[in-house]
């Protein structure tokens, strides 16, 4: 069986981080991720439509999102689609879709995230030993060294012909 989900999008309000009893981090959020199709409105024009999707990161990750992240920031993120039930106040039975992610990365263009607060950090890095995200368990996909902290470069588009 399989239950893999990875979802690109935007942050809908900063991460809150909590922690357990036992002190393991864990952070919930929102994403905005737009969907594929847009609908039309009496005038002809376009509009897009986006699910707003509940994020919960544990560990490194979740203190990782939380320090790297706020609100607005384009985040990928790659987990586990999860279900839970419980009952509320008043008896009635709840259910709560949420994806519990493996793997949280930048997707945002490193100056956009400077801008609304991200990952600015002095010493060039990106936060993570893995220098693209945060991993909770290994992954065969996600790099296992350092990013040099020069290893992009900016390109100078003013000519507007393309780099290649």
């Amino acid at each position: 069986m399989l239950n893999r989900v990875i979802l690109q999008g935007r942050l809908v309000a900063d991460p809150e981080l909590r922690h357990t009893q036992n002190n393991i981090a864990v952070a919930s959020y929102r994403i905005a991720v737009d969907r594929n199709y847009a609908t039309r409105d009496a005038n002809g024009n376009r509009q897009s439509q986006a699910d707003f999707i509940n994020i919960v990161s544990w560990r490194q990750s979740a203190e990782f999102v939380a320090k790297y992240f706020t609100k607005g920031s384009m985040i990928l993120v790659e987990g586990q689609l999860q279900v839970r039930e419980y009952t509320d106040r008043d008896g009635n039975r709840r259910y709560v879709t949420e994806v519990v992610t493996d793997n949280v990365n930048f997707c945002g263009s490193r100056r956009e995230s400077q801008s609304s607060g991200g990952y600015n950090q002095p010493s060039g890095g990106y936060g993570q030993s893995s220098g693209y995200g945060a991993t909770a368990a290994p992954s065969s996909y996600a790099p296992q060294t350092a990013a040099p902290a020069n290893e992009f470069a900016e390109l100078n588009d003013d000519d507007g012909e393309l780099p290649f």
